[in-house]
């Protein structure tokens, strides 16, 4: 596959993918439903309940690197074969800048750089409104898989 973006993508089989990975993983978990996709870009959304509070009853900042890595790493999937390579993470940072009770946090990844073997993302973490709770920055290596 070249290094540009897929031009046939059809975003329902996408999501509906993302659906059948997430079951019995920390996706499923947390709650993360996949709710958009586009060549570049990835969004889900995960309820802020106690399931996903620190002690003080706030979204824990781990609940949110967690929806972060999910959005980078699957919006990675989008762009390799996944018959032939994998993705893994190898470094995210997180800036918290708004604490959250109750609702729901939506996550959009967006991609930043694409190389042959590496791919940086930026996902917005937003409260229902589109005010900031988290930003997030994730690198993913592409690999060769295995036999």
């Amino acid at each position: 596959m070249s290094n540009k973006i897929k031009k046939e993508f059809n975003k329902e089989e996408i999501l509906k993918m993302y659906a059948e990975v997430s079951k019995n993983t920390l996706m499923e978990t947390l709650e993360i439903e996949y709710i958009d996709a586009g060549p570049d870009f990835l969004v889900a959304k995960m309820p802020v309940n106690p399931r996903v509070h620190q002690p003080m009853g706030l979204l824990h900042g781990g609940a949110s690197v967690a929806l972060a890595e999910s959005l980078g790493s699957g919006a990675s999937l989008m762009l390799i074969d996944p018959k032939t390579q994998e993705i893994r993470g190898i470094e995210i940072s997180a800036n918290h800048v708004k604490s959250k009770r109750a609702g729901h946090v939506i996550g959009t990844a967006r991609l930043l750089h694409r190389g042959r073997t590496v791919h940086l993302w930026e996902i917005r973490i937003t409260d229902e409104n589109d005010v900031l709770v988290s930003i997030c920055k994730i690198t993913n290596i592409v690999i060769d898989k295995t036999k």
